[in-house]
């Protein structure tokens, strides 16, 4: 496997422990009469069940972006240790991400977003070249 689909595989596993944490913390916050009914209404989440939400939608929208990279790089055998550079550069920033937004880490928060996101883009970029 390259280093790129071990970099998503360990996101998707990521995504997964994100989506854990959140149910978690949610169902703590509303209850679990509220947890399992259906959402015909929505339920407000706020504090760290909402911050929890949020940094997961984030990484889903992100993850989209890096699997497509990943893809692109690993299907075109371009993969370089920079793209694998790139592609744990984003793991770790997603990673980092989870605290920074659960507690506030202003500028933080944006900065790590912003570094996964150029190395995503970064390995796009290099696909082309």
């Amino acid at each position: 496997m390259t280093p790129e689909l071990t970099a998503l595989t360990l996101a998707a596993l990521l995504q997964v422990v994100q989506l854990c944490l959140y149910s978690v913390a949610a169902q703590r916050q509303v209850g679990r009469k509220t947890a399992l009914k259906p959402r015909d209404e929505p339920v407000e989440l706020t504090g760290t069940s909402g911050r929890l939400h949020r940094a997961m939608n984030n990484h889903f929208e992100g993850l989209m972006l890096f699997g497509i990279a990943c893809l692109v790089i690993t299907v075109t055998a371009q993969s370089t240790g920079f793209t694998g550079f790139c592609a744990v550069t984003y793991l770790i920033a997603r990673v980092l991400y989870i605290p920074a937004y659960v507690f506030g880490w202003v500028p933080w928060r944006s900065v790590i977003w912003l570094v996964g996101l150029l190395a995503t883009t970064s390995m796009l970029l290099a696909a082309l070249i």
